[in-house]
Formats: structure tokens, sequence, C-alpha cells
């Protein structure tokens, strides 16, 4: 089906790393490197072919290979790369996805943005996506759209949005949150991503393409932490905030994390989240300080006057981050708007993606058919 997080790949392509896995009896917790490893020779196989069809001027097959490389190599290093293969795997899987994105017939572009309000031990750029509509110009400004990623989602799978936001006249950013992908931001600093964020911000400003009237962030899972967050510190830069999924306060109580690795998500997610923050592998500290460092109730995010068109989507069984955090969010400081899927999981998928795609439009008014921009994101293999 080509769901999150196979963007870009194929049943055929997993077939192989499946079976291996299988005859291995492969179970969980699993040694990381040896979790790895195990998808490299397919992944090696498909980046041949590509360079093959590379080197004969098979541009859409050579396209095509490097996403379907790309797509292995990214669950190689599911769910975070905590490990030497699967940070050696991210590494490799950016590589394919950058050449795969850049020759299609509307290529992505990566840009290194200046982290201008970094503090010293942050990287000194922002590595983001962007595709920017043809006809984008200082005279004919066109709405930006601002993708957060998510905890496991980074910039190389969630590129799968930005052909279809083109298609309807829409410029496009993806980058990743603070503690994932390339982000310069220290994971477990809570006050790394309003720095992040200015910087990303003042870049944006330099656009001449973008109305800056017209700038809206919409943020997956964990992204939505940050987007709640960045809709009170920079209310004055966004149009709009789109939260899909994400949370804010009890995502961080221990009773939650002390049960998540065995609800909805298909790994550890403390583990991961613990990582993500920048605990590595000390989930118990994680969950001793994690609410008291960075839930946004109790630094008083929530409670600040000032907010941005701030909304709130996900499906009320969430089993990732509970449902209870947007109660949380609506019943402090300024109002905001609100749309949950009853009885879906995490996100409300897919009929969240429609609800969200209405509101942009009419926040950007623009006239657009959400079901086709849906059909852009199925990766077909031709080849």
């Amino acid at each position: 089906m080509g769901v999150y997080p196979f963007m870009f790949g194929t049943a055929s392509d997993f077939a192989p790393i499946v079976a291996e896995m299988t005859a291995l009896n492969m179970k969980e917790p699993y040694n990381w490197d040896e979790y790895a490893r195990i998808y490299f020779p397919q992944a090696e196989k498909l980046v041949g072919i590509a360079k093959e069809a590379e080197s004969k001027g098979e541009k859409e097959k050579a396209s095509e290979y490097w996403l379907r490389a790309s797509a292995v190599y990214r669950i190689s290093r599911f769910p975070a790369p905590r490990s030497e293969v699967q940070r050696e795997a991210w590494s490799l899987g950016k590589e394919a996805a950058n050449r795969g994105l850049g020759m299609r017939p509307h290529p992505v572009k990566e840009v290194l943005v200046p982290h201008k309000h970094r503090n010293e031990d942050e990287g000194e750029t922002i590595p983001v996506y962007h595709l920017l509509p043809e006809d984008a110009s200082k005279d004919s400004p066109v709405p930006l759209v601002i993708i957060f990623t998510g905890l496991d989602g980074y910039r190389t799978e969630l590129a799968v949005w930005m052909e279809g936001w083109r298609q309807n006249g829409v410029a496009t950013v993806v980058l990743e949150i603070p503690g994932t992908g390339d982000c310069p931001a220290t994971a477990s600093d809570p006050t790394s991503p309003d720095r992040l964020y200015s910087s990303l911000f003042d870049w944006v400003g330099q656009q001449e393409g973008i109305d800056q009237k017209k700038v809206a962030i919409w943020a997956f899972s964990t992204g939505g932490y940050y987007a709640i967050r960045v809709a009170h510190t920079h209310a004055d830069k966004l149009a709009g905030v789109v939260a899909l999924g994400g949370g804010c306060h009890h995502m961080f109580d221990r009773e939650w994390l002390d049960n998540v690795n065995h609800l909805e998500y298909p790994f550890d997610l403390a583990n991961t989240l613990a990582h993500k923050w920048g605990y590595g592998d000390d989930v118990e500290a994680f969950k001793k300080e994690a609410s008291g460092k960075f839930s946004l109730l109790n630094d008083g995010t929530l409670d600040k006057p000032d907010c941005a068109r701030l909304f709130l989507v996900n499906g009320t069984e969430d089993e990732i981050f509970p449902i209870d955090d947007y109660y949380v969010a609506l019943q402090h400081g300024a109002p905001k708007e609100a749309r949950f899927v009853p009885g879906i999981k995490h996100m409300g998928e897919p009929m969240s993606f429609f609800i969200i795609f209405r509101w942009l439009y009419k926040l950007f008014d623009i006239r657009a058919d959400p079901v086709k921009q849906m059909q852009t994101l199925p990766f077909k293999p031709k080849y």
C-alpha cells in the first residue's frame, strides 16, 4: 500500500528481508546493529540498479530505484538511529533519497538554513527540503506549508507530501524536530526549539517567492508537540498551525510511559522517546524528569495570552500520545480549534488528512480537491 513508513517502497523489495528475519527468528528486544544489517544487501542491490540506470541516462528509472533504496535503508534505521549500523543506514538512506528526489520532474532541493540563533553547542545549519512552485515570484508569491516531522519519520520520507502541495500552488519546507534526523537543536534543552524556529523564520522572511502572510505549519505526531509550542512562541509569524497527533502534557506522565511499549507503536516507544529527548538509554531518568522538564502546561506555554490560530487534530483512541493532551490544550490560554476522529488511533488517519487539507485550503484561500491531493501519495513502481 505504500503507507507510512514505507513511502517510496514496494513489498517485493522487503520480501527477502522478511524471509531472512523469519529464518533467524529475530524478535524484540533487537540488537540494533544486527537488525539494521539485515537490510543492507537488498538496499545495496537497489542502489546498484539506480547507478546503472543513471549511467545510461535513464533518469526516471534511476530516480525510482534511488527512492526504493532509501525506503529499505529507512526501515533499517527505524525507529531511530541508535546504533552504529543504524546511523550508517540513515546516512546512506539520506543520500539515496536526495538523489532520487532530485531527479524527479519537479526536483526537491535540500537547503542548509543558517542557524543564526543557535547556542555554541548547536549546529550551524538547519538542513531542510524545499519545493517552490515554478511560477512563484516576488510579484506573485505563494503560500508556504512548513512540515514538522515526527519521532521516526524524517524529511526523507515526509517529502512524499511535497508534490501534492506544489500542484496546488503551495510551497513546502520539511525539517526534523529536535533529537531526530539532522536537526541541530539540542534535544535535551526545552528552549532549543525556540532558537531553531527563530532561525527558520528569518530564512523564510528572506524568500521573495513566499507570501509572508500565508505561512502555516503542519506537524506530524511528535512534531505536534513542537507545533503547539511554536504557535505560542512565534505567533506573529504564522497564519495557522496544525498539530496532528501531538501531545503537550500527559504524554510525559510516568503512568503513560510505563505502558506505551506494549500499545499501538510497533517498537519500544518509551525508549525511543528517551533517546529523542537526549536521555540515550536511560529510560528511567526520562520517565522521572520529562514532565517537569518538557510539559507545555508545567512550563507555562499553554497559558501564554498570545497563540497563532491553532488546529488540534487526532484520533480519540490514540495509543501513542493520549487524546487527553488536546483537552488540556483547549482548557488553557487562548481559544483553539479542534477536530477529533472518533474510534480511530494515532493521528486519526486517513480521515484526518482530508480534514486538514480543507482547513489549510480555506486558510490560504485556494480552491483544491483533497482527494486529488491524496492521490499524489502512493508510490507505484514502474520498473
